[in-house]
This record gives structure tokens, sequence and C-alpha cells, in this order.
């Protein structure tokens, strides 16, 4: 097989999944086809329809789109099987069926952020970043009836430093993401479309990357500092850790908290807030933490020092 033999069908929907194909178009491969989420409504009236990022690159180098409201649509399927692909790759979309994933000849890869089977789910980014990973890093397997779980084709680790947060670790997974693929893909066109690929190993602690709600954001204080930081910065700058801020009067405030720096000074009262001039910390469990960037409902987001110059008594407020 040639490279040039390659008809491939691109399915993605975010940002994250627009550097993959960028790379298959400026490296020639022939991408027949994309399939990505409808337009979503924006806007305050809602009535404004939004492209998603892969439609907008694919229009603009002329890829044919497809966008189906349901993956088992007779209809769609029926398009997608005519373009003829015989390789599909996957990144960042939703879960495909049988009919569809089973379709190409050379079946359909997916590029996933995280190193199988650690993290799998639709958060992996932001879960190894959570649970203070120190490394994490990009997979592509076959996609089998299992969310996750088909045989492992190549895998590209991706070093996390402590203070990096999930903005960081998206932009390298993203360009690793890319680059992976096409690895993958000179190993399936030497392989004549049948690339060695290994069952995913057996693991008794897996640790799974669910989808990320508001009420998963909220920040838990009966616990290690360490822990926090970790939670903070894991969500940072999206979709953003939050607390509830009580000030003097009892009155309750939604606060989130993207930046904060580990201290060794010991805790006493959990959600105390302890302040001087420049520097606001709240007590976790063991230590305090310092808290350097936040954003109160309906403001803009500040540092510490802004935030302590427009507020008064800020030794009588807790937060929970």
């Amino acid at each position: 097989m040639t490279k040039e033999d390659l008809r491939i069908v691109f399915m993605g929907t975010p940002e994250f999944a627009v550097e993959t194909l960028k790379a298959l178009v400026e490296n020639q491969y022939h991408v027949v086809a994309v399939v990505t989420q409808p337009d979503k409504p924006v806007g305050r009236h809602q009535t404004e329809m939004q492209p998603s990022a892969v439609k907008q690159y694919a229009m603009a180098h002329g890829l044919p789109v497809l966008q189906p409201e349901k993956m088992k649509d007779p209809a769609f399927v029926d398009a997608l099987r005519s373009y003829d692909a015989n390789l599909q790759v996957v990144v960042a979309f939703r879960m495909l069926p049988e009919v569809v994933w089973a379709m190409p000849e050379y079946g359909t890869f997916n590029v996933h952020a995280a190193l199988l089977p650690q993290y799998r789910g639709a958060a992996p980014i932001n879960w190894a970043v959570i649970n203070g990973e120190t490394e994490t890093g990009v997979t592509t397997f076959f996609l089998d009836h299992d969310i996750d779980t088909g045989r492992i084709i190549m895998q590209l680790p991706f070093a996390i430093p402590d203070d990096a947060d999930v903005e960081y670790v998206y932009d390298g997974l993203m360009h690793l993401g890319a680059d992976i693929c096409l690895q993958t893909l000179e190993r399936i066109v030497a392989a004549d479309g049948k690339p060695e690929s290994i069952p995913q190993p057996e693991s008794a602690t897996l640790k799974p990357a669910p989808k990320i709600f508001k009420e998963t954001c909220r920040i838990d204080w009966q616990q290690p500092a360490k822990r926090v930081y970790d939670f903070v910065r894991g969500l940072s700058p999206y979709p953003g850790a939050w607390t509830t801020l009580v000030d003097a009067q009892g009155r309750e405030t939604v606060l989130k908290i993207f930046r904060t720096t580990k201290t060794d000074r010991k805790a006493d009262g959990v959600g105390r807030i302890v302040a001087d001039r420049k520097h606001l910390y709240v007590a976790a469990a063991d230590c305090l933490l310092q808290i350097d960037e936040l954003q109160l409902a309906g403001k803009k987001r500040m540092d510490a020092a802004a935030f302590l110059n427009g507020t008064k008594d800020i030794e009588n407020y807790f937060v929970r």
C-alpha cells in the first residue's frame, strides 16, 4: 500500500481535533470527508448557529462535511458509505455504533488523550491533572464495542509539570495527538492496513475520566492542600473550580479559583480565610493554600491583591 491509497474519513468536533485534521491535510493525506457535530445555537437568544471548530477548518479547505444528529441514521450511514473510505480517524468525538466504526476495511482508530487503559472517558486531561499525575500521554487504538477499550496501536508520553494547569496539558496533547496520528498512519501504510496492535493490559487500579459537570468542580476543603491545589489546576482555566464565599453577614457568593500556590503553613479551621495586604490564604485540612487568581460571580478574573483591595473585613469571611 502507498500513502495515496488511503481514503480517510475524519471525525471530530472541538479545537483539540483540528490540529490532527490539519496535520492530515498538510501532509497530503486524502481526507475524503469530515464528520462533526451539528451546528449549535449560541448567543443571548440562541438564534445564531455556531459551527464546530472542525467544521470551520474543513469548510475553509474544501472538505465535504457530514453532521448527523444520530449516528445510526440510515441516510447518514448511506452517505458515509458513499465516500468509500478504507480508514476512519476519530479525535474527540462521540461514541460510534458498530455500523459506523466497522465500515472501513482497515477499521477505525481513535486518538485518545491519555495512556490507556488509564483515564478512559470524556475528560482524561482534566482528571490526570486533578489526580496529580506527573505523566500522561496519547494513545491510538482501534475502536470496538466498548468505550476506549480497543487494541492499542501506539502510545507517546507527555510530562506534566507540578505547576501546569489543564490548558498547558491540553495544548501539549493536542500537538502530540497530531504527531501520533501521523506515526500511526505510517505504520498502517507500511503494514498494508494491518499494523501490529496489542490488547489493553488488565489493571485492578483503573482511574476513570468521566464527564465533568458544575457540581464536579466544587472544591472540597476537607482534604489536604495538595489535593485542592491539583484540583484547581485540573479545572483551570475552564470550567473552573469553585467554592462558596460567605461574608461577615452570612451572605453567600460563588467564587471561582484559577491559580493557587502551596505553602507549608499549618491550617487552623478548615475553610478559614487568612490574609495580609497582598496575600490571601484558605485553610485546607492540613495547610494554608495561597489563592493567587480568583473571580467573584458577576465580576472579572483578578489577582488576590485586587480582590483584597476591594474587600473589607476579609478575615471575617470563610469558604465552604
